[in-house]
């Protein structure tokens, strides 16, 4: 515990841990003040991130930087995960779509972009394993053509209109999809995982955190994450009817630049630290991960814990981000190596679909 605890003294930024209680015995206390609720969930999420910015680093340094940026999107997600299984619960099945569609995308161009924009500022040029990045964007891609179809046959005249084939073509992409993670976690960690080893880095860095501790630190840190994002997914509903904005968008954007916040923190420093194998591992990978995941459990645990079972049927728009987005990613990651101004258009592009969800919500939701 003694590197936790120096850890946090010489970290003004961990000071901050104190807001995380706070927010807790508010939304105890205070259940119904969701402007302040809002606020201090904010204010602990900021230095959980941090805290499990070290703590993943730590990890990476004895496992590699694929395997420690795989077991940070992996417990990343596992927030989102949490978050959508209560909006599961209370039947809110667009913010999950819009929180689904929305992670996707974040990661994929926002995540991606910043990363490339932040590590090229300070490198003229950066370079990263391009098998890594084919494999995350070539399993994101299968995923997002298998996303489309429940979307894609909806509209057919001879389809029965109660839906039920839309859930029948959902259940059973979702297992297929969950079957192509497995695989593709079986290639990249066992058959071929010299593919996908990082580049050497300076030994000249401080030593890592005790494995022990490190592991132990990112579970705490990421359940802590999970209940504060819990928190702050019900009070932002309530501030984006306040402010106009709809479900849609209150998933597809600030739930989703919320929820991703632990995995920023991680893929920016990894970036400025020139250790851009771990940055789009992290991006692409939490990206892949939610679609071939994430998704698809969600649909199987509806059956489960939601009042209806949930389809894999997005609004028009949110396919048509989905899938610019993918193939962009797909295409800018495919030469190994980026600059910065790549990064920026990356996340001009993310910036197009906000304003542009925001502005014209979809059908039903002005």
């Amino acid at each position: 515990m003694q590197p936790l605890l120096k850890e946090i003294r010489n970290t003004p930024l961990l000071w901050m841990l104190v807001f995380v209680p706070t927010v807790l015995a508010a939304e105890a206390v205070l259940s119904n003040s969701h402007t302040l609720l809002f606020v201090l969930s904010v204010l602990a999420i900021i230095p959980l991130a941090a805290l499990l910015s070290h703590a993943t680093e730590a990890v990476a340094a004895r496992t590699g930087d694929a395997v420690g940026g795989l077991l940070n999107a992996t417990l990343g997600n596992l927030t989102e995960l949490i978050i959508a299984i209560a909006a599961l619960r209370a039947g809110q099945y667009t913010l999950v779509k819009a929180s689904i569609a929305g992670a996707i995308v974040t990661n994929a161009m926002f995540m991606l972009g910043a990363c490339l924009l932040l590590g090229g500022l300070r490198y003229h040029v950066q370079e990263y394993n391009r098998a890594g990045a084919r494999l995350s964007s070539g399993l994101l891609l299968m995923a997002t053509v298998a996303l489309l179809a429940p979307s894609a046959v909806a509209d057919l005249q001879h389809l029965p209109q109660d839906g039920s084939v839309i859930h029948k073509l959902s259940v059973g992409i979702s297992v297929l999809l969950i079957g192509v993670y497995a695989l593709g976690l079986l290639f990249s960690l066992k058959t071929h995982k010299e593919l996908f080893a990082g580049a050497e880095h300076d030994k000249g860095e401080e030593a890592p955190w005790p494995i022990g501790l490190a592991v132990g630190t990112l579970l705490v840190i990421t359940v802590l994450v999970a209940l504060v994002s819990e928190i702050f997914v019900e009070s932002v509903q309530k501030a984006g009817e306040t402010f106009g904005m709809s479900p849609a968008f209150v998933g597809f954007i600030i739930v989703s630049l919320v929820g991703a916040a632990a995995e920023f923190a991680v893929a920016f420093s990894a970036a400025r630290k020139d250790r851009l194998d771990m940055s789009v591992s992290i991006a692409l990978g939490s990206a892949s991960q939610i679609a071939l995941f994430v998704a698809p459990a969600l649909v199987l645990l509806s059956y489960v814990v939601g009042p209806t079972p949930m389809n894999l049927q997005f609004w028009p728009g949110a396919v048509t981000m989905i899938m610019i987005a993918t193939v962009t990613a797909s295409f800018i990651t495919g030469s190994g190596r980026s600059a910065w101004f790549v990064g920026a258009l990356l996340i001009f592009i993310y910036a197009i679909f906000a304003l542009t969800l925001y502005v014209v919500p979809p059908a039903g939701q002005g």
